[in-house]
């Protein structure tokens, strides 16, 4: 069966390599709110938040503004997502018809699961603390499906040790 549209098996490692120390940096830089200053840069902002003054009189340039901002969390961001990219669709090292159909299952349940959390959260979880829980829900379905297909995986290997 043809698997294009994963990754080769070596980028498994690589995710981890990514994953694992920018997913704990991030929490640490999250729960110490104080990043270093020499990620401070200026930078494009395409949506900039304020756009009206305090007079409410005169409207701003809503897209494409210059802002100063440290950069160090975005970074972080976005190699946790690459990083659970490479571990979640890289092949496996004996890709077959069987694991394919693990994969689609363990997505489509990491789908279902994803927005049943997002769902609940919504009804019960309100204000900034919800601004989180859609930050943290970029990377939820990622980290679903790893766990679900993973666990899938050792069943099967379980099961297959069981019949030699």
């Amino acid at each position: 069966m043809s698997t294009n549209y994963l990754f080769p098996y070596n980028f498994k490692i690589i995710g981890w390599l990514l994953f694992i120390p920018s997913a704990l940096l991030g929490l640490y830089i999250v729960d110490d709110g104080n990043p270093s200053n020499f990620f401070d840069t200026k930078v494009i902002s395409l949506l900039h938040e304020s756009f009206i003054d305090t007079s409410g009189d005169k409207i701003y340039n809503l897209f494409f503004k210059v802002v100063e901002n440290n950069i160090l969390d975005e970074i972080l961001l976005i190699l946790t997502i690459l990083g659970a990219l490479f571990i979640a669709f890289s092949k496996e090292k004996n890709e077959d018809e069987l694991i394919s159909k693990i994969r689609l299952d363990s997505l489509v349940w990491a789908t279902y699961t994803n927005y049943i959390v997002l769902i609940i959260s919504t009804m019960f979880v309100y204000e900034i603390t919800y601004l989180w829980v859609m930050i943290i829900n970029m990377l939820t379905i990622l980290i679903f499906f790893i766990i679900r297909f993973n666990w899938q995986l050792a069943k099967l290997k379980k099961e297959l040790s069981y019949e030699e």
